[in-house]
């Protein structure tokens, strides 16, 4: 019955408010041919507010249909595709929000500063794309007259980072007892760590935004302070979640400064200065200063965090037992590729960012790298009904065509070890997960595999892996 009436009151919400912001749309269209300045700054800010409660209502909806689904056999198959669609709708924002963000450093980088420029511009630049030519042309401050028509890069930050953090939520926090928790790390209640999670993204900020406010300027004792925040949440995240859950969350603090940096600095500032050219005043220079800098060190923070974004199909990363070492080493060596690339821009040549931070990366891939098994520990033949029998009996409940497990209700990526070929055919990746960084068996080794059993499957492998 709860469910009909929360159904019902959806319905009304969603469909008002839809309707609502196809007349705002409408309004604001005859005011912009009137070019009625005052009231499509009115229509533009209710039509916002329209979007938000939009979102709102699609949330809402994925809501009540999960109250409806909940228990039956769909609810897995609700996760599944509510994850699907997250994850796809982070990566479009994100692409987007990327995207920008390269290119704006790289017109920065590239403007022509010397060459005929007139007065009022820092610079500019002549492009060709897709079969036309492009001129662009930045202002010291504020063109004496702003354009009507003038788009602000903001909203595929807010959603990256929305859709992120509902990400977050649908695989960490609705899991948080299988995904984030792991006893041998650290023994918490799901609650506690999500308390944890939400609260180390809001300090975080925090430390980071005191740092920018008031040692930016210095540019050496800046970037050794960003370093060592970073190195500092990379080994606390390590010390509390599990490996994947460590790196992901590593991965949103960075996505957290990155969006608060465009929602409480960048966007706020460009806001002051555009109100201020429209009344004939001198926009505060201190503004741009400040959103240049947040800016430019986004665009540092982007490679880290797309590492992050792939590092869960990998854990010879997560899983080994330095991960917080092996993440900060990456983080580095991608920032500093992104330097190089930032230097080559402004036609600025560097003989040893790009080998350093290169030699850096190869060296992590050098450590991490497995052990091979001593003779001692390998003197009998290992056979693959042995094997097998340790694949049914320890990976099976949830690596199958009808998965047992309570929270796998389909086999994860599709791995299946039902046959003798499936287990042969998955050897590196059982090498990986078993041996290498040993979280498998998920949930904390919940079907108990024992050190002896991944000494055989190590053994196995190390003895060309043969299939009898």
């Amino acid at each position: 019955m709860v469910e009909i009436i929360l159904l019902i009151i959806w319905l009304l919400f969603f469909v008002t408010t839809v309707v609502a912001t196809y007349k705002v749309h409408h309004i604001l269209k005859e005011y912009k041919a009137e070019d009625n300045d005052e009231k499509i700054e009115g229509f533009q800010t209710i039509q916002n507010w329209l979007y938000t409660l939009i979102v709102v209502a699609s949330i809402g909806s994925i809501f009540i249909l999960y109250m409806f689904l909940k228990g039956t056999i769909y609810e897995s198959h609700f996760f599944e595709w509510l994850n699907l669609s997250v994850r796809w709708i982070h990566i479009t924002f994100g692409i987007a929000w990327i995207g920008a963000s390269f290119y704006f450093v790289f017109l920065e980088n590239a403007l022509n500063r010397t060459k005929d420029v007139r007065d009022e511009l820092a610079g500019n630049l002549w492009a060709v794309h897709g079969g036309g030519f492009y001129y662009v042309e930045k202002y010291k401050l504020a063109p004496k007259e702003i354009p009507k028509n003038l788009h602000w890069f903001k909203y595929e930050a807010y959603f990256t980072w929305l859709s992120g953090f509902c990400l977050l939520m649908i695989v960490y926090y609705f899991n948080a007892s299988s995904f984030m928790i792991d006893p041998e790390v650290m023994d918490l209640k799901p609650s506690t760590a999500i308390l944890i999670s939400v609260f180390s993204l809001i300090i975080g900020w925090l430390i980071y935004d005191f740092i920018c406010k008031k040692l930016s300027k210095n540019k050496i004792v800046f970037t050794l302070l960003i370093t060592a925040m970073l190195v500092a949440f990379a080994f606390f995240y390590a010390q509390v979640f599990s490996g994947r859950a460590a790196y992901i969350h590593f991965g949103a603090f960075i996505g957290t400064l990155m969006a608060a940096n465009v929602f409480f600095v960048i966007i706020p500032g460009q806001k002051r200065m555009v109100a201020a050219a429209k009344k004939g005043l001198k926009p505060n220079p201190a503004d741009g200063e400040a959103a240049f800098i947040r800016s430019y060190t986004n665009n540092y923070f982007t490679l880290p965090v797309l590492f992050v974004m792939i590092s869960n199909h990998f854990p010879s990363t997560f899983g080994n037992n330095y991960q917080w070492i092996v993440l900060i080493g990456i983080t580095l060596g991608s920032a500093g590729i992104k330097h190089y690339l930032n230097l080559r821009e402004k036609e600025q040549l560097s003989i040893w960012v790009l080998p350093i931070s290169i030699l850096l990366l190869l060296s992590i891939a050098f450590v991490t790298a497995p052990v091979k098994p001593e003779n001692e520990s390998c003197k009998e033949i290992v056979s693959f009904t042995k094997i097998q029998t340790i694949i049914q009996n320890r990976c099976t409940t949830c690596h199958s065509s009808n998965p047992t497990d309570a929270v796998w209700k389909v086999a994860p990526n599709g791995v299946k070890y039902d046959t003798p070929e499936q287990i042969y055919n998955m050897k590196d990746k059982i090498f990986q997960r078993v041996i290498v960084s040993k979280n498998m068996p998920f949930n904390n080794n919940q079907t108990k595999m024992t050190q002896e059993e991944r000494d055989a499957i190590n053994c196995w492998i190390s003895q060309g892996a043969k299939k009898e």
